[in-house]
């Protein structure tokens, strides 16, 4: 109970940013479609998909929320435009990330000089198992997200990058194709077992410093 108390503000938090992110970026490059759509908020509630909210909350480390609604045709450059806006959403992760983990290390470094108390020694402990749980599930969002397959943000990037004639390979895979197939990886075990390692190694790196 106490974990989930826990785990819950942190997917909120990650989930919101990472969609705000999506929707500034697009702004940003010209694109009002996220603004004109309430999306520029991070107020959960506008972006929580409940499916992928539960999947994250279930697996501590792949979901999803509603995707930031767009319009390419308002882009200068739409190839490149529509690269950014993806990519926003798990650099966004990446910083949370690595905002926990300079929390963590302010933290470990007021126990060191003794500015921490006792009496905030529970408070204390609760706060960093919260840092810990937010650092591994931004962590899984930013790596999770930047697969190549639709309808995640790594499709989105490759579709930028290949040539034209590859895209029809990527469009098979709209709609329920992808989506099956990461259902599928997911509750094979598959996903975990490619991306955990992945997770663990930058979570190592930011605690640890190794």
């Amino acid at each position: 109970m106490v974990e989930l108390l826990l785990i819950i503000p942190v997917i909120l938090l990650s989930l919101s940013v990472h969609e705000f992110s999506h929707g500034k970026a697009a702004d940003v490059l010209g694109d009002p479609t996220p603004r004109s759509m309430g999306r520029l908020t991070l107020n959960p509630i506008a972006h929580l998909d409940p499916i992928g909210a539960l999947v994250l909350l279930l697996t501590r480390r792949f979901g999803w929320a509603k995707p930031v609604p767009i319009n390419p045709r308002n882009f200068r450059n739409p190839a490149r435009d529509i690269m950014v806006v993806s990519l926003a959403g798990p650099a966004s992760n990446v910083g949370l990330a690595i905002g926990f983990s300079l929390v963590f290390r302010f933290i470990l470094f007021l126990l060191e000089m003794g500015a921490l108390t006792y009496a905030v020694g529970n408070f204390t402990f609760f706060l960093i198992e919260m840092i810990q749980i937010g650092i591994i599930i931004n962590l899984a969002l930013a790596i999770f997200n930047l697969l190549p397959v639709p309808p995640l943000d790594g499709s989105k990037i490759l579709r930028g990058l290949l040539p034209y004639r590859y895209h029809r390979h990527l469009n098979f895979l709209e709609g329920p194709y992808g989506f099956i197939i990461i259902i599928l990886l997911l509750f094979t075990g598959v996903l975990g077992r490619v991306i955990s390692p992945i997770i663990f190694f930058f979570y190592n790196i930011l605690m640890l410093g190794v």
